[in-house]
């Protein structure tokens, strides 16, 4: 599809060059050249993240008819796709919570496990694994119950805590995170298909690594909970402490044999959607798909960058378009007395602190959003920028800066019209963000 003109239409514009971010990503694309040939003995597809429904439904496409394949992989509420060509289902797909777990999430996980137990050398575990995962595939370790993970983990998600930081721990108080279900498939072959959603695309990291090595320890678990003053049970810490919790490290030969295929990573959808971008007749910059930090100070930075671009044509000249990925973090602010509660995601606030830094800087437009479709815990996959989006806000009688204190995006773009609706998109390469300066 031909890509909306910038200078007329810059909304379509971004959103274009966001959903050739997507296509990119999506597994139907990127799979064939990863799966292996069927095994003498059974092949059993398992596997979590939000891209687990479309990753599953590329493998049963792509797989013999002929061939045995069964499975379970779990994904997010309101993330398997539609069916389409009337292609039977031999792969089962289980709905559970992101990003804290719930019971579901717990009881697919245990189906899982089981069913990977008493394999042989002739099977093959086809393991499909997408950011989300953390939160899908949750089994506590011995000693921690749902409700102590459930808290855990939201104490984690609004600590500011980097998601390498979240992963360990999650790692660690595990039975399946962190190469334990690699383990567990032992002594069957496992290939594991991965589309990335971290900064760096290391394995380990990407849905806290169920079944590759992990170089993390205890100790290193144990000085994150600290750093961000997170209570674990008494026996838990004390196993911690000990190194009871470890996990299977690199040369373990639980891993011998095994393969690992990034399928899709957040530098070739940024590549994308900057081929895109050159073919309107726009030069367009990547600054980096690993981008980290607090979204609103990294939205500040960006927007120091446009307004250079903008008045002094430095370290870009005008027109063009700026572009990044990554996975950026939001510390929640404690509310004060009587203010209610804030919705958002990363994206959002991202927006939030580009356009106050922005301050209505004319010729720049940007748009963040979550390859996802969902930023945070919303129905939003982000937020839509323009010149105007200050003065139009203020004619609202909102101010950003209340907004912001409250981590509260979605109530400040919402009544300018200003939210990227998508729908869940059945893949997940973390953020993206893209800046028009005209």
């Amino acid at each position: 599809m031909t890509a909306p003109h910038p200078a007329t239409h810059p909304r379509q514009f971004l959103e274009h060059l966001y959903q050739a971010a997507v296509t990119r990503a999506m597994p139907l694309h990127n799979t064939a050249a990863c799966l292996p040939p069927p095994p003498k003995g059974r092949t059993i597809v398992i596997g979590a993240g939000k891209a687990g429904g479309s990753m599953a439904q590329a493998v049963e496409a792509l797989w013999p008819a002929d061939a045995p394949l069964e499975g379970l992989v779990i994904t997010r509420y309101h993330h398997i796709p539609p069916r389409s060509g009337g292609l039977p289902q031999r792969i089962e797909m289980v709905e559970a919570s992101h990003p804290v777990p719930d019971a579901a999430g717990l009881a697919a996980s245990q189906r899982i496990l089981a069913m990977v137990q008493g394999l042989t050398r002739d099977d093959l575990v086809l393991c499909l694994i997408s950011g989300g995962g953390s939160a899908l595939l949750t089994l506590p370790a011995e000693g921690l119950s749902l409700a102590d993970k459930q808290r855990i983990n939201k104490a984690l998600l609004n600590s500011g805590a980097n998601i390498g930081e979240m992963n360990c721990v999650r790692k660690h108080l595990s039975c399946i995170k962190g190469g334990r279900l690699a383990a567990a498939c032992a002594p069957a072959r496992v290939v594991t298909l991965t589309i990335s959603d971290v900064p760096g695309d290391d394995p380990s990291i990407i849905a806290s690594g169920p079944t590759v090595p992990d170089a993390s320890s205890c100790g290193d678990a144990l000085a994150i909970l600290k750093r961000y003053g997170i209570d674990v049970p008494a026996d838990v810490l004390s196993r911690l402490e000990s190194g009871a919790l470890e996990t299977p490290k690199p040369g373990d030969p639980a891993f011998d044999g095994h393969e690992v295929h990034m399928m899709a990573t957040p530098q070739q959808s940024l590549e994308a959607a900057a081929a895109v971008a050159r073919a309107a007749g726009l030069d367009a910059h990547i600054l980096s798909d690993e981008m980290e930090g607090e979204s609103r100070e990294v939205g500040k930075v960006h927007a120091a960058l446009a307004r250079a671009v903008a008045l002094r044509g430095q370290p870009f000249s005008k027109p063009c378009v700026i572009l990044s990925g990554g996975e950026t973090t939001v510390t929640v602010r404690p509310l004060l007395a009587g203010a209610a509660k804030g919705r958002g995601g990363r994206a959002g606030e991202f927006c939030l602190g580009l356009a106050l830094a922005l301050q209505g800087q004319r010729g720049v437009y940007a748009l963040a959003a979550d390859t996802d479709g969902i930023d945070g815990v919303e129905d939003n996959a982000g937020a839509f920028v323009a010149p105007d989006t200050l003065t139009r806000a203020v004619a609202q009688g909102m101010k950003i800066n209340g907004f912001l204190d409250r981590n509260d995006a979605y109530g400040y773009f919402e009544p300018l019209g200003d939210l990227v609706i998508t729908g869940p998109t059945h893949t997940n390469v973390n953020d993206f963000r893209a800046l028009l300066i005209l």
